[in-house]
């Protein structure tokens, strides 16, 4: 009879040497690593277009966006996570080499594989950063932006944006309101190509 074998488990500094030798990128969620899968064209585009509408909303302020190479650690859930776009206004995070740990807005653009874990768990987890005030969720296929954001009383509030393409969202942790199109640019003639 086999001898079951004790599951391998990381503290997040291993965790960090571990990923800086892996050729594909890693999330680490209380002890374990898991791989991240590719993303499709649509996925990028879209974090790209936010990525830089925030860029350049922001410039000249002391807080700055970051794309998807850059973790996110969340001390407080024993995770670490490569969201799409996120920004940060803290010096510390300016400072950092390897991973945020204050931003103030956090984005996920989902695909069928994470959906769910982007809406629950790893929403939970990111809601014990203290200086998160937005996460938002884009959904490429329904043209989606939810956007919770964290009140005075300390609770999440959901702001759904959706439409044909002629509506705004708003990222009021940033003070920017951005037109659905422009979230959504340039994603239906890529989801077009064929080959």
């Amino acid at each position: 009879m086999p001898i079951p074998q004790p599951a391998i488990t990381f503290n997040f500094n291993d965790y960090l040497a571990f990923e800086s030798e892996q050729p594909e990128k890693h999330e680490y969620v209380r002890g374990e690593i898991f791989a991240m899968a590719g993303a499709r064209r649509a996925h990028v585009t879209v974090s790209l277009n936010l990525a830089s509408a925030f860029k350049t909303h922001l410039r000249g302020t002391p807080c700055r966006a970051y794309m998807a190479d850059m973790k996110v650690r969340v001390e407080a859930a024993d995770t670490g996570f490569y969201p799409d776009v996120m920004v940060s206004c803290d010096g510390r995070d300016h400072a950092a080499d390897l991973y945020l740990s204050h931003p103030i807005l956090v984005v996920e653009v989902l695909s069928d594989s994470t959906a769910a874990y982007d809406r629950g768990d790893k929403f939970a987890d990111y809601r014990k950063l203290p200086s998160l005030q937005e996460y938002v969720i884009v959904d490429i296929d329904s043209r989606r932006v939810e956007c919770f954001r964290r009140n005075a009383d300390q609770h999440w509030v959901l702001y759904d944006f959706e439409g044909d393409g002629y509506g705004e969202c708003e990222f009021a942790s940033i003070g920017l309101s951005m037109p659905l199109a422009a979230v959504f640019e340039d994603v239906e003639a890529e989801s077009s190509i064929i080959g």
